[in-house]
């Protein structure tokens, strides 16, 4: 074993774990299968969960269910709610080594990326739920028609929640931060890729302050997820992932009448403006595109350059993306963490090889890197010549491909970063902001960054499009996890008497 298997092996919570953490303590699983866990930057066994089956499923919405009947969470008060969150943030940054252990060996990421792309925008969240939580007006005096009524604002019941692989530390926020600042309970199935730091912060909410019975997770694959989707007590899925996997959720959950929010794939265009600043910005625009080997859904990897500018671009963008060198996690010298499986990266590979079918030149052609025989690496690529019809342009590859497309007017731009199924994300990069402004209000995606691009906390984070439906982070990602309830008020009745 390498130290970084050994680590994961014996953190509590995580390496091998027998039993299933449902409603707040290990229990033994039903299921008497197990989902082996590999890193990919090593291909050695880090670890072993439960592959939980429909009847865990079902004692952890049982638990759930009870939880949230007796009032146990729901019925404190949303300051109370708010400092679990609160201590849970200060609790992942006290065990942040534990956690990065953990990460880093069922994902491959550096350090310095579970840091920046991870822990940080995780408790982010959970503060920012915190926050929102505290402000939001929970019950609201309206004069209509009929006279008064009183609009109180309640959780929804007992949520599933379903995420990806690809940033678990900061989606596992993005769902328990929302779900318990409403009031709700939350049974969490963590990606079959990266299950084991699931565990591990849930007995760190749990020890901030969650209630028996209020938290499970049930680590597992598509068995645990359908069950999720189908249990008659779950009252809302929440779900991040892919768009094909969302179809097929919010098909369900429509025959189910069940509410539903999806967060899914993208395929963003950043903008870059004939004034760009380009020493100041080209580090940032690449990151943008590469982060976390280009396994986000918000990776910029349509990079739109006006033609006047384009072989200059093109130069500095490839003199930048050399210096993000793959390894893994010990190596102070890598840049990028390996691709999630042998599987993703033949398809990232094959996707490369389209678009050289297809006519595209690959001016970066990065190919598996030397010395690394052991994991699943792929070093950045980057083409030119792209035209916004070709494959590499309009499908979401998830690894570390840029295509350049040229324009020759802002408007033509601006119709390119339009063309596609996506709508997530996106950027422009300008040394005139108020120019920057009105082109983002010209794009329809969900979010824009002006010269870099982030999530933040506080404000609505979402997809138009194939990328999802409703929106995370500020009021509006916890409204998402409330009923609206009216209660009107007799006729001639004013509580102002």
């Amino acid at each position: 074993m390498t130290d970084t298997a050994t680590a994961a092996a014996t953190l509590v919570g995580g390496g091998d774990q027998p039993d299933l953490y449902l409603g707040g303590r290990w229990v033994a699983p039903h299921s008497t299968t197990r989902i082996d866990v590999f890193s990919p930057a090593t291909g050695e066994q880090v670890g072993s969960v439960p592959n939980g089956d429909a009847t865990d499923v079902d004692t952890a919405v049982a638990k759930g269910r009870r939880a949230f009947e007796s009032g146990v969470w729901r019925a404190k008060t949303p300051a109370q709610r708010a400092a679990v969150l609160r201590r849970a943030a200060e609790l992942i940054n006290e065990r942040s080594a534990d956690i990065t252990g953990l990460i880093s060996a069922e994902m491959g990421a550096s350090p310095t990326d579970v840091a920046t792309l991870q822990q940080l925008p995780g408790t982010g969240v959970l503060s920012g739920y915190a926050d929102a939580a505290e402000a939001y007006p929970w019950e609201e005096k309206r004069t209509g028609l009929f006279g008064e009524t009183l609009v109180v604002r309640e959780p929804i019941g007992v949520v599933g929640a379903i995420i990806a692989w690809n940033v678990p530390l900061f989606l596992i926020c993005n769902k328990l931060g929302p779900a318990l600042a409403a009031g709700c309970s939350i049974v969490l199935k963590p990606a079959p890729e990266t299950p084991l730091d699931a565990n591990l912060l849930a007995e760190i909410f749990t020890e901030a302050g969650v209630p028996a019975g209020v938290l499970s997770v049930v680590t597992g694959g598509l068995e645990a997820g359908q069950a999720l989707v189908e249990h008659p007590d779950v009252d809302k899925i929440t779900f991040t992932g892919s768009t094909a996997a969302g179809r097929i959720i919010a098909a369900r959950c429509g025959d189910l009448l069940k509410r539903c929010s999806l967060e899914m794939g993208g395929k963003s265009a950043a903008i870059v403006l004939d004034d760009v600043d380009l020493p100041s910005n080209i580090h940032m625009l690449v990151f943008s595109g590469l982060l976390n080997n280009g396994q986000a859904c918000v990776a910029q990897t349509r990079v739109l350059v006006p033609r006047s500018r384009h072989d200059e671009i093109v130069a500095a963008m490839v003199e930048t993306a050399k210096t993000f060198t793959p390894g893994v996690p010990g190596d102070p010298d890598a840049k990028l963490g390996p691709i999630i499986t042998d599987k993703q990266r033949s398809k990232v590979e094959d996707y490369i090889a389209t678009g050289k079918a297809e006519g595209a030149t690959a001016v970066l052609d990065g190919g598996r890197p030397d010395g690394l025989d052991s994991g699943h690496f792929v070093a950045p690529t980057i083409f030119t010549g792209v035209t916004n019809d070709m494959t590499i342009a309009r499908e979401e590859i998830f690894g570390p491909v840029i295509s350049v497309i040229a324009y020759d007017t802002v408007d033509e731009a601006i119709a390119i970063a339009n063309d596609s199924d996506y709508g997530l994300a996106g950027s422009v990069w300008t040394s005139d902001i108020a120019r920057g402004v009105e082109i983002a209000k010209q794009v329809r995606t969900g979010t824009y960054g002006i010269n870099w691009y982030a999530i933040d906390p506080a404000s609505p984070f979402g997809g138009y499009k194939n990328s999802g439906i409703g929106r995370e982070n500020g009021r509006e990602g916890l409204e998402s996890y409330l009923e609206h309830k009216s209660i009107l008020m007799p006729m001639g009745y004013s509580s102002g008497n």
